[in-house]
């Protein structure tokens, strides 16, 4: 069984920062990518950034520039650092995992609960 708990979310004034902080604990073999999607009011969820083991990372277009997204392997956590937020960033931000049980199981994708990300004045 493998929990994603996510933190860092609130609220902030346009312009500002926030960073949200995922850490993965539980019994698997291993993590291959890591990630945050978002979801904002009646729309579906769309991928923010992801990173992968071998450092490659990805990133929506709407937030290059923005949002950088890292992580530490030995702690098994992903970071995204969000400067120059935007009310159009508002939305409750979900973090994914992609993790193996064993050395001969698939990579499934676990969810954390999701925390809220709101911009505004």
């Amino acid at each position: 069984q493998v929990q994603l708990v996510e933190s860092g979310g609130g609220l902030v004034q346009p312009g500002g920062s926030l960073r949200l902080s995922c850490a993965a604990s539980g019994s698997f073999f291993s993590i291959n990518g890591m990630g945050w999607y978002r979801q904002g009011p009646e729309k579906q969820r769309d991928l923010v950034a992801q990173i992968f083991n071998s450092g490659t990372t990805n990133y929506a277009d709407s937030v290059k520039g923005r949002f950088t997204i890292s992580r530490d392997n030995a702690k098994n956590t992903v970071y995204l650092q969000m400067n120059s937020l935007k009310p159009e960033d508002t939305a409750v931000y979900y973090c994914h995992a992609d993790v193996a049980s064993s050395s001969l199981s698939a990579y499934l994708r676990r969810w954390g609960q999701g925390t809220l990300v709101t911009v505004s004045s």
